[in-house]
């Protein structure tokens, strides 16, 4: 039994794509703390713009934004062949190991450094370890849960969009269905995170959550739409991987047609 389980393709893939759902999901959250301007990163100049009232606006992102679009691109793939079933089951590992790794995070923060250790960084500038392995680690509450909350729920609303899209387009217009949820579950996204850990963690007024939401949301719905192709990619590679026929039950199966 074992022996097949290891060899069966739908099996590993299944395997593979939870395997990088949940590794990307944890180091997302990881690097989450440093923000970066994207105008410095090609060479300009940060902008200093105005949004719903809040002005000196200019596009700056957390790191973990780099990688999150890539959930949403693994939220679809899985969708399509495996089912919302499976997309559930996936966000909710991911939920718990992230946790789990916060968890110990925290408990790594509490136990007393070495002695020795509080200065080993001052060749390179760190004065003190213990207090700067705190503040990378040391991630707030209300931001961990706005990121849990806002992850869950997005997740949510993309398989729902993605299903309710194919169930009129079938098998065609695979852009449709994985970008427009992806659009959508973005926003969504975007806006949760900000209100729970912002709003109501930090006493952020309304208009400045918008307007730093909806920037977000700029970027991220462009990396949305530069990776559609990279959806049609993957799925070519799969079907040349499973071999057409074992794709086409697949796909039924994920949409409840076949459940044999």
């Amino acid at each position: 039994m074992l022996k097949y389980i290891l060899k069966d393709k739908p099996t590993k893939l299944f395997v593979i794509f939870t395997a990088f759902f949940v590794a990307n999901a944890l180091i997302a959250e990881c690097i989450g703390n440093k923000i970066f301007s994207l105008e410095k990163l090609f060479g300009f100049q940060p902008l200093n713009f105005t949004l719903f009232g809040e002005s000196g606006l200019a596009v700056s992102l957390t790191c973990g934004v780099l990688l999150w679009p890539l959930e949403f691109v693994m939220t679809d793939i899985v969708n399509e062949y495996y089912g919302p079933k499976a997309v559930r089951r996936i966000s909710y590992t991911a939920v718990a190991l992230i946790l789990y790794a916060f968890l110990m995070f925290y408990m790594a923060m509490s136990v007393p450094p070495a002695d020795f250790w509080y200065g080993t960084g001052v060749q390179d500038g760190v004065p003190d370890m213990s207090k700067a392995f705190n503040s990378i680690f040391g991630q707030g509450m209300w931001i961990i849960a706005g990121s849990v909350t806002a992850f869950l729920v997005s997740q949510i609303v993309d398989v729902t969009i993605f299903h309710k899209i194919k169930k009129v387009t079938g098998e065609k217009k695979v852009w449709l269905r994985a970008t427009g949820s992806t659009l959508v579950s973005q926003l969504v996204d975007s806006f949760i995170v900000l209100f729970i850990a912002f709003k109501i963690g930090k006493g952020w007024s309304s208009q400045k959550v918008l307007a730093i939401c909806m920037v977000n949301y700029a970027y991220k719905f462009t990396v949305a739409i530069l990776l559609t192709p990279l959806i049609y990619f993957i799925e070519h590679r799969i079907e040349k991987y499973l071999g057409k026929e074992l794709t086409y039950k697949m796909k039924r199966s994920a949409m409840g047609l076949d459940e044999s």
